[in-house]
């Protein structure tokens, strides 16, 4: 949010930037389509190397949070509370964009992750088990048809030997 600053004719603006950006959120939230438990899955990728690291889940005040704080807070099923990641393993995820998908029920963020986004330990969530399933190819690309001929001028005779 923003801080109060004035302006050249003395007059505070902070009062209208907060309200717009409150707005800004208010509508970002309402299209977000949570589930019947109240829960968006948030998908965390990071924002240079696009390596997908984990999957989390936010409710609208985790959404809130995380929007407005420049960190990522989940919401913990199983814990029943808010969790910021990084805050007990140093291991923080810094925000550099986020998007709603199509339908507005998944949440993409980009983050910097500094150290690893597991808890187990590794870089990803999805380092530990690779499932090596069949490998599909798509069709290969249609060759592009040759060019229509285009007028050209009409060949010289060629030159006979005498």
């Amino acid at each position: 949010m923003s801080s109060s600053t004035g302006n050249s004719t003395g007059n505070d603006t902070s009062v209208s930037d907060d309200t717009s950006a409150d707005s800004a959120l208010d509508a970002i939230i309402s299209r977000a389509s949570f589930n019947g438990k109240g829960l968006l899955p948030a998908v965390i990728q990071q924002f240079d190397t696009r390596e997908v690291l984990m999957l989390g889940w936010m409710d609208a005040e985790a959404l809130r949070r995380t929007y407005t704080s420049g960190r990522v807070t989940f919401w913990s099923r199983s814990r029943q509370e808010y969790w910021r990641k990084g805050d007990t393993s140093g291991h923080a995820q810094f925000v550099k964009s986020a998007a709603l998908d199509c339908d507005g029920d998944t949440l993409l963020v980009e983050v910097d992750q500094v150290g690893a986004a597991c808890h187990t330990g590794d870089r990803t969530c999805f380092d530990a088990d690779h499932l090596h399933p069949v490998v599909g190819n798509a069709p290969a690309a249609p060759r592009p048809e040759a060019p229509a001929p285009t007028h050209t001028e009409p060949a010289e005779p060629a030159e006979r030997d005498i």
